[in-house]
């Protein structure tokens, strides 16, 4: 009876090993599309090596502030970072493209100053791009913007 009910409703052995041979093949496919993604993103992103930390900010005057963050850059690199200063009510009210002399250190800290419209209550690296990338150079104008 028991055997019956089995085929019945599809619990044979033949069933059970299609169901093996699938989880055999998802997990496969899952296992290479992990393994595309981490090769994508940590080996060939031109900006894989790239990193901004904010460190802080200091006002010199009302119409101006000192932004100060951590750079993590290739050494001898060429780099750009796009530093803005914020009003209190969370507007951008400067900002600038930092041009970054080339180090031979690949840690450093870097200061910019920016000349504001009105008093700063803040201020913080957006981003930071390879100076040989324009479209990454494109990309934040546009999103300042």
């Amino acid at each position: 009876m028991t055997q019956n009910l089995d085929e019945r409703y599809g619990r044979t052995p033949a069933h059970r090993a299609r169901m093996r041979l699938f989880a055999i093949v998802a997990a496969a496919g899952v296992a290479v599309v992990v393994v595309a993604w981490v090769l994508w993103v940590g080996l060939f992103s031109p900006n894989a090596s790239l990193e901004a930390k904010d460190v802080g900010f200091g006002e010199l005057t009302d119409t101006s502030i000192e932004i100060r963050w951590q750079l993590t850059a290739p050494a001898g690199a060429d780099v750009s970072c796009a530093v803005k200063a914020v009003s209190e009510k969370h507007a951008v009210i400067g900002w600038r493209v930092v041009e970054v002399e080339p180090s031979q250190e690949t840690t450093r800290l870097v200061r910019a100053t920016l000349r504001t419209s009105e008093q700063a209550v803040g201020g913080s690296v957006h981003r930071c791009w390879l100076t040989g990338d324009a479209a990454a150079a494109d990309a934040v104008l546009a999103d300042l913007s």
